[in-house]
């Protein structure tokens, strides 16, 4: 969240947190493991736009509803990649989560992709992602010893990706240890996260094993996803055509021209790091509620039992999926209070205002706090509290609009976030249908920022439920 730019107050300074230092900035008020959680507390304080500045370098923060709602607005506003997300473009590239609106890539894959999210599409998928699910079903009935959920999980939605959009697999959810390619993948989020970047001397010198270490990932990543690229040239997908035969077949209408190999790469390494680390997290989080909380797991599993009454790994068809609204409910609030990234950056498309205060050039930037803005007062008095009755329909009509934003906004909001509900509510309706879980009574919810929000040392023990 660093650049050269910033706002020009109309009227009054941006808040900001006090102890700032020369030089070094708000280093003393800066949370280095937990940095948005840090920024959502200080929002409290400092009110719905404030800035931070580190080694110079300064970022403005919108957290409240209102201005939210400003800078969603596509006509003055536009998608920002932000320092964090430039630190994936090695692996990445230009695919579709870090590609600069100037890119052209950007709209020709949007357009040869769509088709690949469409409800035709998703139910072609469904096969894989069930029987990625049962896979973890298996595994879990023979496990007896606590279960890391979110190293789990993210074995499990890296398998559903690579299966159900790219025909390939990396490996039984059985094993015991991730696979080189999914262990380099998760590093490579690691690394993308550091802060020592600022300090270019300092990442040399000390970080020296490290950027080796990520050189090699580097290097590995392309490889295996260009093999697979090579494997499939010529060799369509036999049962539907999946993503990568979209990727390789078709063209953009408007241009007649064909995605390049290295496009290809970026847009599969992009589903694979940025889309399974995401529903992997979500997964993992409502997991530990669904545990702590054995009323609303009950709810949702008499909207399950109602609909699956047998003992048997439930049969679940593409359409049954939309009907579990219980379900659904659990989801949203999950979205809501860790939702799949902490928050999303917005440029300026001309010069403007902000909360009627606050002057912006031209491509000066904010970072849009999710994490603070999907806990704003807005919500209610219990906005730190998971409630899923929130998503009721005769409350979510009472918020304002444009609050609720987990997967981005404006045209380059998530493309594949259809594919993540599904796959995540496929994956908890099962779980929950087929196991009653305990958790670790001595835990409490510990969440780290790679570029995602991920719950450390959750561990859960799932038990065979009897009928």
């Amino acid at each position: 969240m660093i650049d050269t730019s910033s706002a020009t107050p109309i009227s009054a300074k941006l808040p900001r947190p006090r102890f700032r230092l020369p030089l070094v900035g708000d280093i003393l008020t800066t949370d280095f493991a937990k940095p948005c959680q840090r920024l959502a507390t200080q929002a409290r304080e400092l009110g719905p736009v404030f800035e931070q500045k580190l080694f110079g370098y300064p970022a403005i923060i919108v957290t409240g509803v209102e201005a939210v709602e400003e800078v969603n607005d596509e006509s003055r506003w536009e998608k920002h990649v932000g320092h964090a997300l430039t630190k994936l473009r090695p692996l990445t590239g230009d695919g579709l989560f870090t590609a600069y609106n100037s890119e052209p890539n950007w709209a020709k894959a949007h357009t040869i992709l769509a088709p690949a999210f469409t409800k035709s599409a998703m139910d072609n998928y469904h096969g894989a992602i069930i029987d990625t699910v049962r896979e973890l079903a298996d595994v879990w009935s023979a496990a007896s010893e606590w279960i890391d959920v979110p190293e789990t999980t993210n074995k499990l939605t890296f398998e559903i990706i690579a299966r159900a959009g790219f025909s390939h697999s990396f490996g039984s959810l059985a094993d015991s240890h991730s696979g080189s390619f999914v262990e380099a993948m998760v590093r490579e989020l690691a690394y993308a996260n550091r802060r020592t970047d600022v300090l270019p001397l300092f990442d040399k010198v000390f970080r020296r094993d490290d950027r080796d270490r990520h050189k090699a990932d580097l290097t590995h990543a392309h490889a295996v996803v260009d093999d697979i690229i090579e494997a499939r040239k010529g060799h369509p997908h036999r049962e539907y055509r999946d993503i990568l035969d979209l990727m390789l077949d078709c063209v953009d209408p408007e241009t007649g021209e064909r995605l390049d190999t290295v496009n290809i790469r970026n847009q599969i390494l992009t589903f694979l790091v940025a889309g399974s680390e995401t529903s992997a997290n979500t997964i993992a989080f409502a997991l530990h509620y669904l545990s702590t909380r054995p009323d609303i797991a009950a709810n949702v599993r008499t909207e399950l039992d109602d609909r699956w009454p047998t003992a048997d790994f439930p049969d679940i068809r593409y359409d049954d999926v939309a009907k579990l609204r219980t379900l659904r409910r659990v989801v949203d609030e999950t979205l809501r209070l860790w939702p799949t990234g902490p928050g999303y950056f917005r440029r300026a498309k001309q010069d403007t205002t902000l909360s009627g205060r606050y002057r912006f050039a031209k491509k000066d930037w904010v970072l849009v706090l999710l994490l603070a803005a999907h806990r704003d007062p807005a919500w209610g008095p219990d906005a730190d509290q998971f409630n899923p009755d929130r998503f009721l329909p005769d409350n979510i009509r009472g918020l304002p609009p444009r609050v609720y934003k987990p997967f981005g906004t404006g045209p380059r909001a998530c493309i594949g976030r259809q594919f993540a509900h599904h796959e995540i509510a496929v994956t908890l309706a099962a779980v929950l249908h087929q196991f009653d879980l305990e958790s670790d009574p001595g835990y409490t919810l510990d969440v780290r920022q790679t570029l995602t929000l991920k719950p450390v040392d959750l561990r859960l023990r799932a038990h065979k439920r009897r009928r």
